[in-house]
């Protein structure tokens, strides 16, 4: 998406802009056939502590299983914190219908303790139901198996009792109180939900727990664009936070695909990628030998716009954006199959000539 030519921000643009002062990123901490995973580990953790170095107070990470990408986020979140200092490590996201709650519980825990707090898991509850032959089926759908599996896992974040020990042969004395272990006494503030839809954004508040827009979405008026559609999701989730526990909401994160271009070249290159994705949606830019997505794009969905140009011309398109213009924090999505050199450009040219419009400044 190129828009039309503008300078720098100014709140008068557009009053509903939120000033963003936090920025982050977010990859896939892809490996390719040539290279293997080893080197794609380490690129990753490179990346992070690049981007600590710029300034980014925040990088997440994708799981995907039986692919190119992390398939457990944790364990690289605990190798990766002890290497960036400062920045915070989130996971987008976590599908819930695969993990164990309590096991999940306990990584998270473990990790967040590692790297002193900060760790930021957002989960999701999505219908996808695509490896059951793997996992193993439930006796009910995808979508309510996620969300029985999100409040055992909240549960047990937050330090609930999971269960009283009656008898004998339970694993300890007869009274005994069962709770996750180690346990991380903020990390239950730190979990959010990821969004794709008004239901799940209200999900969310209801659950008390933040919100993630992704860079995907469904259920939106026909003809209604990925702005306008993200932009009621928030409006719905912040509603809904006020009317439940009348405190003010917490930030809301959205990701969304920013490409500044510094030269000619960038500019061509990036272009190049805004068509692929507009062509292949959710299949565009993948690495050597990663799988192809069952389906281009899942029926019934949009994915988000490239904004790409300029810096001019991106600054004036995301304050243009009624969702990026709501949200509290930006993460920028990384094309998945670009390398860690092209991925090192977009983070320095975004924090370079496009954040600092945008109200951010280095907060280290």
């Amino acid at each position: 998406m190129t828009a039309a030519a503008a300078t720098s921000f100014a709140p008068t643009a557009n009053t509903a802009f939120r000033a963003k002062t936090r920025i982050g990123f977010n990859t896939r901490v892809a490996f390719n056939d040539a290279a293997g995973p080893a080197q794609g580990l380490r690129d990753g953790i490179a990346l992070y502590t690049a981007a600590e170095r710029l300034g980014y107070q925040s990088g997440w990470s994708y799981q995907r299983h039986f692919d190119h990408y992390l398939s457990s986020p944790l364990p690289f979140f605990a190798a990766a914190g002890q290497h960036a200092r400062r920045i915070t490590f989130g996971s987008a996201v976590i599908p819930m219908r695969y993990q164990d709650p309590i096991l999940l519980a306990e990584a998270a825990g473990t990790t967040d303790l590692l790297i002193d707090g900060r760790l930021e898991l957002a989960i999701a509850t999505g219908a996808n139901a695509a490896f059951d032959a793997v996992f193993g089926t439930v006796g009910t759908d995808a979508r309510t198996e996620a969300k029985r599996r999100q409040a055992r896992f909240l549960a047990a974040v937050r330090g609930e009792v999971l269960h009283t020990v009656t008898g004998p042969g339970e694993g300890a004395p007869a009274g005994t109180q069962l709770r996750v272990t180690p346990h991380s006494p903020t990390l239950a503030a730190r979990i959010r939900q990821g969004s794709a839809s008004l239901a799940s954004a209200v999900q969310a508040a209801d659950l008390g727990i933040g919100l993630v827009c992704g860079t995907v979405q469904h259920d939106h008026d026909e003809g209604e664009a990925f702005g306008a559609y993200q932009a009621r999701c928030i409006a719905a989730f912040r509603a809904r936070w006020h009317e439940l526990w009348g405190t003010k909401p917490p930030p809301v994160t959205v990701a969304a695909s920013i490409l500044p271009a510094t030269s000619s070249d960038l500019l061509e290159t990036y272009a190049a990628y805004d068509l692929e994705r507009r062509t292949l949606g959710i299949a565009a830019s993948r690495p050597k030998g990663a799988l192809a997505p069952a389906a281009v794009q899942p029926r019934g969905s949009q994915i988000s716009p490239v904004f790409h140009g300029t810096p001019d011309r991106v600054v004036e398109a995301i304050v243009s954006d009624p969702g990026l213009s709501a949200a509290d924090e930006i993460i920028l999505f990384l094309p998945p199959g670009f390398g860690l050199p092209e991925n090192l450009r977009i983070l320095t040219d975004f924090a370079e000539t496009v954040a600092p419009s945008l109200g951010w400044s280095a907060s280290w």
